[in-house]
């Protein structure tokens, strides 16, 4: 089924977050069917990070309304939100166990539903980290830490993925492979929320674009007018 007529897995409404005192989502809404790609754009500070952390709970207060399958989460724990969504994060500090090496890596997530990858599975999909499966997180390269925090939330069972600024700091060549890896992943079912600066990664993968500004959605841009708003898209990301 097109995921433009799937149904609908997650809505925002008036969505407001905080960190302690600071006010940084200001009523933001949004919808995500089962099996799109999504990005979240926007400069530094805008709250696409802080969108993520609101969806899941991980931050200090938080109003409006958060409905995954019409179920709302917007008074439920961080645990109870993964299970309820089956939720993965991918955060920007990446998450891996240094000390531990790729294969013990992908034994110790935790699980929020049944039917995660296998780890050869994880290794079809990622070569590169079969050939590291011996190497310490710390020894690996940032492509190869990269990767390896994507396949620890797929063995959790996750199939609605948050991922915060993959591509930061990585070669072409690591882009080329991690945009496969998206491609995969959406054949296989998964829905995903990408936040990201680099909009010519994000740009061919994703089926909607939501401009944020100042704790907001200001601009929602389908994949098929992307060309022609491209202008007012440039005005929007530009410093």
């Amino acid at each position: 089924m097109p995921p433009d007529q799937s149904p609908e897995l997650l809505r925002i409404e008036n969505l407001h977050a905080w960190y302690g005192e600071s006010h940084v989502l200001h009523g933001l809404s949004l919808t995500l069917r089962e099996g799109e790609v999504i990005t979240l754009l926007g400069r530094n500070g805008s709250g696409r990070t802080t969108t993520l952390k609101a969806i899941l709970g991980l931050v200090s207060k938080r109003t409006g309304s958060i409905k995954i399958h019409d179920t709302e989460i917007i008074n439920l724990p961080t645990h109870k939100i993964a299970h309820v969504g089956k939720l993965g994060y991918c955060p920007e500090e990446r998450g891996i166990f240094a000390s531990l090496n790729v294969d013990e890596n992908l034994e110790l997530p935790p699980i929020v539903a049944k039917g995660g990858l296998s780890v050869d599975e994880i290794y079809t999909m990622f070569p590169n980290l079969k050939e590291r499966r011996k190497s310490q997180g710390s020894k690996l390269s940032g492509g190869e830490q990269q990767m390896l925090a994507i396949a620890r939330i797929l063995r959790t069972g996750a199939t609605l993925l948050l991922l915060d600024e993959i591509t930061e700091g990585l070669a072409p060549v690591i882009l080329k492979s991690l945009g496969g890896v998206i491609r995969k992943l959406r054949e296989r079912g998964f829905t995903i929320i990408l936040v990201e600066q680099n909009f010519h990664f994000a740009a061919p993968l994703a089926d909607r674009h939501y401009v944020i500004e100042h704790g907001k959605v200001v601009q929602q841009i389908d994949a098929a007018d992307l060309e022609a708003k491209k202008e007012q898209l440039n005005r929007h990301l530009s410093v």
